[in-house]
């Protein structure tokens, strides 16, 4: 029969192998103190992480934007790329609110990092998620945000709507090719940008194609809006159908149609459009045909 051998373990073995913490931040806005607190907090949580003899620092991910959607926060979605490569064991976040306001959005993603045994530390809330009874609470959480998310959505729309209902509103001055401001912020004719606008209209008046007005202005050498030496057809397109080079200016003729996706799509009909006519000099001639431009 044989003997048993006992074996005694290393000294400095240790069966708890150090996690590699991460940590996600997020702000709203480019605003200045916005920025100074996401710089802040990236500072904080590097320290933090890298102060734990417990941890291996993976980076600190920080996005500036909505959280009521993953498209768009394209740090968020290398962070969850290096979770799905093994890169990350635990995540660190300042709240719920902070790492997704989209219910489904948020659960979708923490049921992932479960799946991959990846836990999210959401401080304020002191939740872990890989804890049984977190999801329920997390639930909660992000469907307040949510709400609160929509209503704010809502009290902007508000807002816009009875400013546009003002003819004063900065929103009628906004600056279009043709056009730049005077000393008060009011809509002047730029008068070399114009002399383009009127040449564009003068050319499909005569029955060019855009494809031969824009070969025609690259030959003359003239930049398009943005600089470019080649005019598209887009660009073509909407200095042909904008109300302002004829003095007037038609507002909401788009919006926001999920708050959740923060997709612009064109007004066709399903909300109220404001027309101010005679609002600033027209470029191409008086008046304001509604029913042709700005649609």
């Amino acid at each position: 029969m044989g003997t048993v051998k006992m074996i005694p373990p290393k000294a400095n073995f240790s069966p708890k192998s150090k996690l590699r913490v991460a940590a996600y931040c997020r702000v709203s806005t480019n605003a200045a103190e916005q920025l100074s607190s996401l710089a802040m907090q990236e500072q904080y949580y590097e320290k933090h992480i890298k102060q734990n003899p417990d941890w291996i620092f993976a980076g600190v991910y920080s996005d500036v934007g909505s959280g009521t959607r993953i498209k768009g926060r394209s740090r968020f979605k290398a962070l969850l790329s290096a979770c799905r490569r093994g890169r990350v064991d635990m995540i660190l976040t300042k709240s719920a609110r902070r790492f997704a306001r989209n219910t489904v959005d948020a659960l979708k993603t923490i049921r992932m990092l479960r799946s991959r045994n990846v836990d999210i530390y959401f401080e304020c809330e002191n939740i872990h998620s890989l804890y049984e009874n977190s999801e329920f609470m997390l639930m909660l959480i992000c469907a307040l945000a949510q709400d609160e998310s929509y209503s704010k959505s809502e009290d902007i729309k508000w807002g816009l709507r009875k400013s546009f209902q003002n003819p004063d509103s900065k929103y009628y001055q906004r600056v279009c090719y043709g056009y730049t401001h005077d000393q008060e912020g009011k809509l002047i004719i730029h008068e070399e940008q114009a002399e383009t606008v009127r040449l564009i209209y003068e050319m499909s008046a005569s029955g060019a194609s855009l494809a031969r007005i824009s070969a025609h202005l690259e030959d003359m050498g003239i930049p398009s809006p943005r600089g470019k030496s080649v005019w598209s057809k887009e660009t073509l397109r909407k200095i042909l159908s904008n109300e302002k080079y004829k003095g007037c200016v038609k507002l909401q003729k788009t919006f926001v149609e999920n708050y959740l996706q923060h997709r612009q799509v064109k007004n066709m009909g399903q909300l109220d459009t404001y027309l101010l006519t005679s609002n600033h000099e027209a470029i191409i001639s008086p008046g304001c045909n509604q029913s042709t431009y700005g649609t």
